[in-house]
């Protein structure tokens, strides 16, 4: 007695072994029963189609079909294998000149709608250029391409000393991996200084005025210059803008004699300061707190001095020739003035 086994036809896998006996009709029936299909011919392993039962030997390995052509069992054991390891054969690529070698599976799955993604999901479909060894080139950096790939690899974002955190980031985002791109600007955010708004002391700005030369523009904005000494100092189109000269100990800034041409001291705190015969012509002291202040002889041609308060302040002597005293907030009266 003779026994065969039978796989429908294009497969491998569930055959059933069976005995020989009778003509090929009655194979073809016992085939039927056992693979549950309508069986109509059989065909050897190299796709011969047998038409005689004498033509089967003993242990013959026989592909039952239902009529269809012969489909060779090893090209779709091919096909299962490469739908199946898709995603997990290893490939190399050329970034800049430096192979970087991972899986498909790496590539595809942490970002799946990455420009890597789509590039290396289903093979060639983009056409990818290779290089002789058969990686495939990509005209990127490769310094800052590494820490993206270790990213995919395991999910974690580690940049060695000597990156550039943006230069990873530019990479980030041309290859589409929204997610590492968030996480680096928010480490890019968190890495800046936070901004000094402290005032600077008298001491400093003092130090910053002696550096300063004649001829260039100094900003001290916001300074702290609580009862600050600056007698005939030469400040011309300095920006003193917001700046606190009250010391809440009663010691008064002292700017007596000194150039102020142009200087720019809008919404200062100057409550009591010390300007005799100090110039401030085309000077800005819009919204400048100047209660109890010495103006005496002070040369206030042009100067913009709306807004202020100028209360109790001391302005007899003082050139007033084409200043501004709109919107004052309180009335300046004649014994403060010119006499």
């Amino acid at each position: 007695m003779r026994r065969v086994t039978l796989f429908i036809n294009g497969t491998c896998k569930n055959g059933k072994v069976v005995a020989v006996y009778g003509t090929l009709s009655d194979l073809l029936s016992v085939a039927s029963n056992k693979l549950g299909i309508k069986a109509s011919c059989l065909y050897n392993g190299k796709g011969g189609l047998i038409d005689d039962i004498a033509l089967i030997r003993d242990d013959d390995v026989l592909y039952v079909s239902e009529g269809d052509p012969f489909i060779d069992p090893q090209n779709e054991a091919k096909v299962i294998s490469d739908q199946h390891g898709a995603h997990t054969d290893w490939l190399t690529l050329n970034i800049g000149g430096r192979p970087f070698t991972t899986t498909r599976s790496t590539l595809v799955s942490k970002e799946p709608e990455s420009m890597l993604a789509h590039m290396f999901r289903e093979k060639d479909v983009w056409g990818n250029k290779q290089d002789e060894h058969g990686a495939y080139l990509i005209d990127r950096s490769p310094e800052y391409f590494e820490p993206i790939l270790n990213y995919l690899r395991h999910g974690q974002l580690i940049i060695n000393e000597g990156i550039n955190i943006r230069g990873v980031l530019e990479e980030a985002r041309f290859f589409g991996i929204e997610q590492l791109a968030e996480q680096l600007e928010a480490a890019i955010k968190n890495s800046q200084p936070p901004e000094d708004h402290s005032p600077i002391s008298r001491k400093e700005f003092v130090r910053f005025l002696l550096a300063t030369p004649t001829k260039s523009e100094l900003r001290c904005q916001g300074a702290n210059l609580q009862g600050v000494k600056m007698l005939c100092s030469h400040a011309e189109g300095a920006s003193l803008k917001g700046c606190n000269f009250e010391d809440p100990s009663g010691l008064k800034a002292n700017l007596e004699g000194a150039n102020l041409k142009g200087v720019d001291m809008e919404g200062s705190q100057m409550t009591g300061i010390n300007l005799r015969v100090a110039t401030l012509k085309n000077a800005k002291l819009k919204n400048c707190n100047l209660r109890g202040a010495t103006l005496a002889g002070t040369d206030l041609e042009n100067c913009d001095l709306s807004g202020c308060d100028l209360q109790e302040a001391n302005l007899r002597g003082s050139n007033v020739k084409g200043a501004i005293f709109e919107e004052m907030l309180t009335p300046l009266h004649m014994s403060q003035s010119v006499r």
